[in-house]
């Protein structure tokens, strides 16, 4: 077992900064080599060392390289909560003389981050903290840490930036750097600075690691030295050059997510953020330039990610062979839980799309898009977390944010946006303080810890939380009170009863990004539209959701007010959004999704809801009308109405928007837009942006018919419901008991068998598709019914 790192006010080690060049410009500051050597006296019998940093860091004891994690300390809310990880390096440490380094680069810390890409967020200076314990043969512990004696350099890395990129200078690397006996006479020393320990805190989860590697697909020379790379999956990472020339030869590699007109790497799509801080001079985006040493040495810059499939590479000469590039798939090691297929290769690539959505925006935390904001959103994780858990464990990489959110959330009850934040909320006022506390998104804080117990079990993960959700609800509350729309007061001066329940003042995001509604005009309209629809419902979704969990923890007093709260809610809900013939309004199929979705229809009037989404539906020549939060919602509503022939039509639907037009147009990821890809040929917005591709859970739950009853599994239900043409599908989820199968087939006879492993400690329910149902013990079973023609 790893001992715990020191207690603040406890630490031998003090926290060490290099010496920058002065006046180095922004975005060009190199990482830096940190380097102290101390003696131990005696056999070594255990060692651990516990380190940190303020930027990232890569550490390293008598020159061999320390774990496998990347981007280590990792990204946490640094005013609040910083990682300290803890290794064991018993092999590394000799007896006598030793020497502890640190490659340290800007990073979260004061690195470019999120949609106004700021820079110094956290601070002026990246730093080091380390201490490590060495226990002897005869019982003494020997414990040194990071001090005055430490020396600094810049390495060769002359600029590290997570967004930028960086560049590489390999004739000026200095060989052994981190071993005894170099010489360092001429590093500078450190500086010694006194910053807080007493937000240390552990690491939790699996680390970022390279996880996976792609080799090229294609290689084109566009002219003479100028090549570009299609590795044939859009992924988050960076790449590994092993041909790097002769020494003094530059190369720049350019990274994006889709060739233009000309076959060339455009960045056109990510590279502006319509937020971002406007700087005098060009700033470099997703490019790494390396100048060969001519040794051989290998390229792979590991202080910066990238979103991309395709890269430039400029400077080669003659050449570029495909085996010397590779692209290393980067992000938060998860432990894989499910997996889908079926007989239709189209959905298989759509959920391999969705799957790498969600791979490459877990690293760190869940972002929204790897290139262009890498930010914490918290309405994507909220809608998407559920279809993760059927799919890869996330609980601790959801936990660790969640902490974060925590963390950070307002005094007034508000949770931010984005999550971790740079701005600093308590010292800064900026229009970003004005329009925090979002419904949808601030919803994540209940939301996204009800959906783990769910698929887990685990009612621990509402430990830390539950004083927070608390205060979210609290404050959507409060707002529904104290606030009307505009068009609500023009409408009725004198505010009925039920308003006090009625959410449609402050700033909301709404349905976002509904199609034909261009991102431009949407930023315009969230200003004046009323969202009273859209937040009254996640304030009803999340009340109940609170009730249930305090119901969970035992807490009945705390379960009855918010299941009160609800129930007032839902009234004043259903008497401003139904209108007296009983139909939904505004009548958008959004409002339609999420009025059968969270139970907002009274039991009578769902047939007849159901049916106007149908209408809606097929007014709009079977596409759909939904944008970032109902889209997961569309099609198990659509199923459990009794529209499962719809739900089919608008998964296999082919023109845009919809699904299987990204598939077609070559996506290898989720895009965040419907129409991403415009007429002329060109691309907007990100194109590896998971939420919309939630629709997989439909996959998994309804196709598959795989369904949590009990949370964490431990009664399921398989009711597969096949449709569209498939003939199989099959699912697999590793469930905290065990691994639970389901798979169907349909014969040439139209005889449909499907077979259901049930593991020890479970129980399942078998409904077929003729309605028969089955109660299944642990073990493996096998039914059959007889298909409709197809």
């Amino acid at each position: 077992m790893r001992p715990l790192f020191p207690a603040a006010g406890e630490w031998t080690g003090r926290w060490i900064e290099p010496v920058d060049a002065p006046d180095g410009p922004e975005l060009q500051r190199p990482a830096h080599h940190l380097v102290g050597e101390f003696n131990v006296a005696g056999t070594v019998v255990e060692a651990f060392l516990h380190v940190t940093a303020h930027g990232i860091y890569e550490a390293f004891l008598n020159g061999a390289r320390i774990g496998d994690g990347e981007l280590t300390p990792g990204f946490t809310a640094y005013r609040q909560r910083l990682q300290v990880q803890t290794f064991d390096v018993t092999a590394l440490v000799r007896e006598g003389g030793n020497a502890l380094g640190a490659l340290v680069s800007d990073g979260w810390w004061r690195g470019q981050h999120g949609i106004q890409r700021r820079t110094d967020s956290y601070g002026p200076a990246t730093g080091l903290l380390a201490e490590i314990h060495v226990r002897l043969a005869g019982g003494d512990t020997i414990v040194v840490g990071t001090d005055g004696s430490w020396r600094s350099t810049p390495s060769h890395i002359r600029r590290a930036d997570l967004v930028a990129g960086e560049v590489h200078d390999l004739r000026r690397r200095i060989p052994n750097w981190a071993s005894l006996g170099t010489d360092r006479s001429y590093w500078d020393p450190v500086v010694v600075a006194d910053h807080r320990t007493d937000i240390l805190c552990a690491t939790i989860g699996s680390p970022v690691r390279r996880v996976e590697e792609l080799r090229a697909v294609s290689v084109t020379e566009l002219a003479p030295g100028r090549h570009v790379v299609d590795f044939g999956q859009n992924s988050n990472g960076w790449t590994r050059l092993t041909d790097l020339g002769p020494a003094g030869t530059t190369l720049t590699i350019t990274y994006g997510e889709w060739l233009d007109a000309s076959g060339d790497v455009t960045q056109n799509n990510v590279k502006e953020s319509p937020f971002a801080r406007r700087r005098a001079e060009p700033v470099s985006f997703q490019t790494d330039v390396v100048t060969s040493a001519g040794d051989g040495t290998v390229f792979e810059p590991r202080h910066s990610t990238k979103g991309f499939q395709y890269v430039r590479v400029d400077g080669h000469l003659g050449p570029l062979d495909p085996s010397t590039i590779t692209s290393i798939v980067v992000h938060t090691d998860l432990e894989r839980l499910g997996g889908f297929a079926c007989s239709d290769e189209r959905i298989n690539r759509l959920h391999l799309a969705a799957d790498w959505s969600l791979r490459a925006n877990a690293c760190e935390i869940p972002t929204d898009c790897p290139t262009r904001e890498r930010s914490g959103w918290t309405g994507d994780w909220q809608i998407y977390v559920a279809t993760a858990a059927e799919l890869y464990n996330v609980t601790d990489f959801s936990v660790k944010w969640l902490a974060d959110v925590a963390a950070e959330q307002r005094p007034d009850g508000a949770v931010l946006q984005i999550v971790p934040d740079p701005i600093d909320y308590d010292t800064e006022r900026s229009a970003w303080s004005t329009i925090q506390g979002v419904a949808g998104w601030g919803d994540g804080v209940v939301h996204v810890p009800y959906e783990l117990y769910r698929a887990t079990g685990r009612a621990d993960v509402f430990d830390a939380l539950f004083v927070p959700m608390q205060r979210w609800v609290d404050f959507a509350a409060t707002r529904a009170a104290s606030g009307r729309h505009p068009s609500r007061i023009e409408a009725r001066p004198e505010p009925m009863m039920h308003e006090q329940y009625l959410w449609d003042s402050g700033f909301h995001f709404g349905e976002w990004l509904e199609p034909d509604i261009s991102m431009l005009d949407l930023v315009k309209r969230i200003q004046v539209d009323d969202h009273g629809p859209v937040a009254t419902a996640f304030l009803y979704r999340s009340a109940k959701e609170l009730a249930e969990i305090a119901t969970i923890l035992g807490d009945l007093a705390i379960a009855d007010h918010y299941a009160d709260l609800a129930a007032h809610v839902l009234d004043a809900w259903r008497t401003e959004f139904i209108d007296a013939d009983g139909h939904v309004h505004p009548a958008t199929q959004a409002n339609l999704v999420r009025a059968l979705s969270f139970g907002l229809v009274p039991d009578a009037l769902r047939m007849m809801a159901a049916d106007d989404l149908v209408a809606l539906i097929r007014a709009a020549d079977t596409h759909l009308g939904t944008g970032f939060l109902a889209t997961p919602f569309l099609l198990p509503v659509l199923a459990d109405a009794g529209h499962l022939d719809v739900a089919y039509e608008l998964l296999f639907q082919t023109s845009e928007p919809s699904w299987l037009a990204m598939i077609d147009a070559g996506a290898t990821t989720i895009w965040e837009e419907w129409a991403a890809l415009r007429p002329d040929g060109t691309i907007a917005s990100s194109l590896n942006h998971y939420s919309k591709g939630a629709v997989i859970s439909f996959l998994h739950r309804y196709t598959a018919g795989v369904q949590i009853v009990e949370p964490g599994y431990r009664r399921f239900r398989v009711a597969p419901l096949p449709g569209g043409g498939l003939t199989s599908a099959r699912f697999h989820h590793d469930s905290p008991h065990g691994r639970i199968e389901a798979s169907w087939k349909i014969g040439l006879d139209h005889l449909g068998a499907v077979d259901v492993t049930v593991p020890i400690g479970t129980t399942a329910e078998l409904v077929l598709p003729d309605g028969s149902t089955f109660e299944l013990a642990p073990g493996d079973h096998r039914q059959t019914w007889t298909a409709m023609a197809r």
